[in-house]
């Protein structure tokens, strides 16, 4: 990302930025396991690199946050920290890459879950807004330890929302690519 912000760029965090509300609303109201509040954020990461990420992924938490789910804040760390490795990943490799999603899902989802883990751990007990808290209930119920029931399922669903994300970044980046200066 340049240091000179033009209204073009503005204008597609901006959208990054609302298909990371709409995605996350949706995920939170359906109580779906998975977040979708990262696609924007890859987004950012794919057309700007990090500091495009992390300007939307801030932004995401912060708009999130005081409008709809105050855990949206608490999960910022997650964001900046998929919005950096994403945007490394995707400066070594096609964003529009899709034979290679499964791993490239997986480097991208990785270091952001151990700060999702540590936050929902620490902060929340392992009970947030999201339909994962299901899952780590009912693992929790059967015997499983607290942060083990926690990252085993952070694991599961942060892997698979990220396939999710890199998928409709190499299939939405293949096509505005070529309208972006």
């Amino acid at each position: 990302m340049t240091k000179k912000f033009s209204a073009q760029k503005i204008a597609l965090i901006a959208l990054f930025i609302v298909i990371n509300i709409v995605g996350g609303h949706l995920a939170l109201y359906t109580r779906l396991p998975i977040y979708l509040d990262t696609i924007g954020t890859l987004l950012g990461s794919a057309v700007f690199g990090p500091i495009g990420g992390v300007i939307t992924g801030v932004l995401t938490a912060l708009i999130n946050g005081t409008t709809g789910d105050l855990f949206s804040i608490y999960y910022m760390p997650s964001q900046i920290t998929t919005a950096i490795v994403a945007g490394l990943v995707y400066k070594r490799f096609k964003a529009t890459d899709v034979k290679n999603i499964w791993w490239l899902a997986f480097v991208i989802s990785l270091p952001a879950t151990v700060v999702s883990t540590m936050i929902t751990i620490i902060l929340f007990h392992g009970i947030t807004s999201s339909g994962s808290s299901m899952l780590v209930q009912v693992l929790h119920g059967f015997g499983m330890n607290e942060v083990g029931a926690v990252l085993l399922v952070q694991v599961g669903t942060d892997y698979l929302d990220r396939v999710i994300g890199v998928y409709v970044v190499a299939v939405v980046y293949q096509t505005i690519r070529k309208y972006i200066k």
